[in-house]
């Protein structure tokens, strides 16, 4: 599997041809309706005009001889208020819409709805912004272009015009290393896995675990060319794609070269042993720190064209400078922000305004000051206020002494799929900001670490950025849930279902938990700390079970009952399946505190502490069990996507490093478990193989120890955890009893169940 890395070098900027001619052309719309609503490709007369905000004006257009059926005018500022004024008709008049499960778009009506008096429409904040960087690990790690095609299609439609582009990253960066000399064993040393790229871009590790160790070149030289078609797409469809910049982070081996080189280690991260953290920084005051930006960027235009002049540069991202002197501060920001200009005289750098919030011991008001007042020019810094719905820092640093900031919501750290949403407050938290006192909000933002579930939450923030006030919750909730569910006559009681979720698990008003919620059952199993956590990866439920999820549930089977066209729409099985699995994950959390009693009281007998830990297991099984039911609740799908991009070499053992990185990721993340459980899941597969022997192994253990007479030893019980999940990652897909590809089961009677043994 392991061919050089270095064979694709010898790259020339010749090489990296261009691919995108930017000309403000409404074509990538015109494909976009094409691909979207095939029957109504003509339906649809687009106008670019004049004006200064990202505006558009829909409007009737009459019928002829030559056009039996009528059209709609959208006339528009950009190619992106096109697409929202496109996704405003859609959504609004024509009752249908595209999510993460799919596009239901093509079900527009024959006969196009008037629309009457013309609406105009405005974007109230010039960018709307999509992605964390860590997202392109967490959720498109292993995306392929037509999956990507669906979600960018969602983003232009909504609105966004600022998306991270991070694929292929490692291309150009590897040609740079290659130009000043380092070897192949120096820059095989430095990058990361493919699940694991993200941090390697954050400078927090280095290396590869796993497998043969080092990144293939032919994962490199594939992402470099979906990259292509990403760039080429997102700025057909009116965004302006954020590309990555030479951030100083380099293989160690930089100093044999260059003795004399200024180059700081980084920070341990996370645990990690130190061959795979400490990542070296070159101090952006050295010339060739300049050069290689110089490089990157004249190769980067190259290979994509000249489409952006904005790039993401994150150095201190849970990574400590070398000093908090504010000269060196300033100084570290200057020189890095005057390289962009020297490579690209229009360059804006954007950051992740993480660190101010996760080290905010560090990240004092004269040390930020400091850090953002070396790039001199106001508007040649753009900052994502990166946590704003729960830990924002634009207040306490008078919005960000006067630079142009985004609003962005986080919610879902890791691909955490617990329910759990504020509909008030990403609404109404950011039109306050904007018009607050000396206010430089520039954006709304989107920086989820995964993409996983509550759908509705991203999808009123992003419509709030084109209304001036807060948006009316219980309507927007009720013609959300109409178009999700598309069929006439829709049950009451869906909307009562909805009603229900929107003022429960979507009205979490306490910033402590202001994430999506993990539950426990997906934790190495322990005797304590895992019930009440709060931050960022809480397990607190902060809502009633029985009232907001077995209530909804209900009603959402009792409907499809009434109208059993229900269970024949994608997302309507999604969101009851979704519903169900987080009652058995609640329910978990209950038996699991019932276990823990029964072992801790005086006198507890094996049998005792067996009976207790029976419903445990149960639940497990049956959690696994319903979710094999549905498509996207699937290990093997992120499995086979993964192996996907090794199938075109028809390598085995290339396929089988890819899946080690899959599974790596969301079980011990690293080597030894350094970030055990943080990109857990509730998918098929993973519940039944992983989850269920992990709390087998913990309540035998719970057993044995309670009829020895034995005291619990933490260490004992986690050894073994961890050699079963190294185990479990070096498996392979397929090989073992049960391991399919595709759902199995039936939802609608599986639920049933689920209802009568935990409502």
């Amino acid at each position: 599997m392991r061919v050089s890395i270095f064979l694709l070098l010898g790259v020339t900027t010749a090489t990296l041809s261009s691919a995108v001619d930017i000309t403000g052309s409404l074509d990538g719309i015109h494909a976009l309706v094409k691909r979207r609503i095939p029957s109504h490709a003509n339906s649809f007369k687009f106008e670019l005009v004049d004006g200064d905000n990202d505006s558009f004006i829909l409007a009737d257009s009459k019928s002829n001889a030559h056009q039996p059926t009528s059209t709609i005018d959208i006339k528009c500022t950009s190619v992106s208020a096109c697409a929202r004024g496109l996704y405003m008709y859609l959504t609004e008049f024509g009752n249908v819409d595209i999510h993460w499960t799919g596009s239901h778009l093509d079900q527009l009506p024959k006969h196009l709805p008037r629309i009457g008096k013309p609406i105009k429409a405005s974007s109230i904040v010039p960018y709307r912004y999509y992605f964390n960087t860590v997202t392109f690990s967490y959720t498109t790690a292993f995306y392929d272009f037509d999956q990507w095609s669906l979600l960018l299609d969602w983003m232009a439609l909504r609105g966004i015009n600022l998306p991270l582009s991070w694929v292929g990253y490692e291309f150009i960066l590897v040609d740079v290393f290659q130009e000043i000399g380092l070897s192949e064993a120096d820059i095989s040393s430095f990058l990361s896995g493919p699940a694991f790229l993200a941090w390697n871009h954050f400078g927090n590790i280095h290396g590869s675990w796993g497998g043969n160790g080092t990144l293939p070149q032919q994962w490199v030289n594939d992402q470099f060319t979906l990259q292509k078609q990403l760039v080429k797409r997102m700025v057909e469809l009116g965004m302006t794609p954020v590309l990555p910049a030479f951030t100083g982070f380099v293989p160690c081996g930089i100093t044999n070269l260059y003795p004399n080189l200024k180059v700081v280690n980084g920070s341990a991260w996370s645990g990690f042993p130190s061959n795979l953290t400490n990542d070296c920084f070159m101090d952006p005051f050295e010339d060739l720190f300049e050069q290689m930006q110089k490089s990157f960027i004249t190769k980067q235009i190259a290979a994509y064209g000249n489409v952006s002049h904005i790039y993401t540069l994150d150095q201190y991202n849970e990574n400590d400078p070398a000093s908090g002197d504010l000269d060196y501060l300033r100084n570290v920001s200057s020189n890095t922000f005057n390289s962009l200009r020297a490579a690209d005289p229009q360059a804006t750098m954007m950051i992740q305004a993480w660190l101010f919030f996760s080290d905010s011991a560090f990240w004092n008001l004269d040390r930020i000051s400091a850090y953002l007042g070396g790039v001199e020019d106001e508007k040649g810094l753009l900052i994502l206020d990166l946590y704003t719905e729960a830990q924002p820092q634009w207040q306490r640093t008078s919005s960000y002494f006067g630079r142009p900031w985004v609003w962005c919501a986080l919610h879902d750290y890791g691909g955490n799929q617990g329910f759990e949403g504020y509909l008030k407050n990403v609404t109404v938290a950011p039109i306050e900001a904007l018009n607050s006192p000396n206010s430089s909000m520039s954006g709304f933002g989107l920086t989820m670490e995964g993409q996983e579930g509550n759908e509705i939450i991203y999808d009123i923030f992003l419509d709030q950025a084109w209304s001036s006030s807060p948006l009316n919750i219980s309507s927007y909730v009720s013609s959300w849930v109409g178009r999700r569910y598309r069929i006439s006559k829709l049950p009451i009681t869906v909307q009562r279902a909805w009603s229900i979720l929107s003022n429960t698990v979507y009205n979490n008003t306490d910033p402590n938990t202001q994430a999506t919620v993990k539950s426990i059952l997906e934790l190495a199993p322990a005797l304590t700390g895992l019930t009440n956590r709060t931050g960022h990866h809480p397990t607190t439920i902060f809502y009633d079970t029985n009232s907001s999820i077995v209530a909804p549930l209900k009603l959402m089977v009792e409907a499809s009952k009434e109208h059993p066209a229900l269970k024949r729409i994608p997302e309507f099985s999604y969101d009851v399946v979704d519903l169900g699995r987080q009652l058995l994950a609640n329910r978990f959390l209950e038996a699991y505190q019932n276990l823990v009693a029964v072992y801790q009281a005086n006198g507890s007998t094996p049998d005792a502490v067996s009976a207790a830990s029976q419903p445990l297991l149960t639940i497990l099984c049956d959690l696994d069990t319903l979710l094999w039911t549905n498509d996207n609740f699937l290990l093997s799908n992120w499995i086979k996507a993964a192996r996907g991009w090794g199938a075109s070499s028809n390598d085995a053992q290339y396929a089988d490093y890819l899946e080690y990185n899959a599974r790596n990721q969301i079980t011990l993340w690293g080597p030894d478990g350094e970030i055990n459980d943080y990109a857990s899941k509730q998918w098929a597969g993973i519940v039944g193989t992983y989850y269920l022997p992990r709390w087998t192994m913990f309540t035998t253990y719970l057993k044995n120890t309670t009829q020895t007479a034995q005291s619990f030893d933490s260490q004992v019980i986690n050894a073994q955890l961890l050699a079963f999940g190294k185990q479990w990652d070096s498996q392979i897909w397929g090989q073992r009893n049960g391991e399919t590809w595709v759902a199995r089961g039936d939802t609608w009677k599986t639920v049933e169940k689920v209802l009568a043994d935990y409502a």
